[in-house]
């Protein structure tokens, strides 16, 4: 693995890993609010897409060792899009798998761009406002104990002025210009993000789409119970059919 850093349009500085394991196709992963790329779950789940494709995790900004604040999707469309661009120097085929807010953003970069080849969007919220967010459920508070990493949490700097402040694109009003193949995955159990959110996206989305729905909750804790039947379905989804994006 290599870890770089990227610098975004805005001044930025991204932290990446980069897996390469002489594959022709990669998989960049998004993570969500108050994750990272070094993080149990998408450490591991970066392992596991690396047997099938090379593999660029990215910590957003206000994450990790990524500089500057994050600010819920206002801002971090700039920072998926120098990942991207970066990818297109060595990939011809590009997949996008985003969780929770990271899915937002992979819907997001899709409909502004239609520059990746399919996209795979985990509990993605149709909009920000609506989220649930029942953080005091022991559906959401259990999870989040059992995943605790300090040095993590310690990482994560939000900007509450652009949570409160900025407004943000909804994912439901733009789900109609994504072009690419999307596979949507929502927990049926989710405190977080109600999976109403992602079936609202998947119908409302006119370009090829799978839906499938776990019986677990929000983003990575799909993977990391059910790892193997994760990979499985998100390896057979980008397997099924060869899409050229236009660059």
């Amino acid at each position: 693995m290599e870890k770089i850093f990227l610098k975004t349009s805005d001044g930025i500085k991204l932290a990446l890993n980069h897996y390469k394991t002489n594959h022709k196709e990669v998989v960049i992963i998004v993570h969500g609010w108050f994750m990272t790329k070094d993080s149990r779950a998408f450490s591991n789940l970066a392992a596991d897409f690396s047997k099938y494709y090379d593999v660029i995790s990215f910590d957003c900004r206000g994450h990790g060792k990524s500089s500057g604040f994050y600010t819920f999707t206002n801002k971090e469309p700039i920072d998926l899009k120098a990942v991207v661009d970066y990818a297109k120097k060595q990939y011809e085929t590009i997949y996008l798998a985003g969780f929770s807010l990271g899915g937002a953003l992979v819907l997001i970069h899709g409909a502004l761009y239609n520059d990746i080849d399919k996209i795979i969007a985990v509990s993605a919220p149709a909009d920000f406002d609506k989220i649930e967010n029942q953080m005091w459920k022991k559906e959401a508070w259990l999870p989040t104990l059992k995943k605790c990493e300090p040095k993590r949490w310690c990482s994560v700097r939000p900007s509450f002025i652009y949570l409160m402040m900025h407004p943000k694109i909804k994912p439901v009003d733009i789900i109609k210009y994504v072009k690419a193949p999307t596979l949507f995955i929502a927990g049926k159990k989710d405190p977080t993000v109600h999976p109403w959110h992602t079936e609202k996206l998947y119908k409302e989305a006119v370009c090829e789409k799978r839906f499938e729905l776990f019986d677990s909750i929000h983003a990575e804790d799909l993977y990391l119970d059910e790892p193997e039947k994760f990979v499985n379905i998100c390896v057979n989804w980008l397997a099924k059919t060869k899409t050229t994006a236009n660059n």
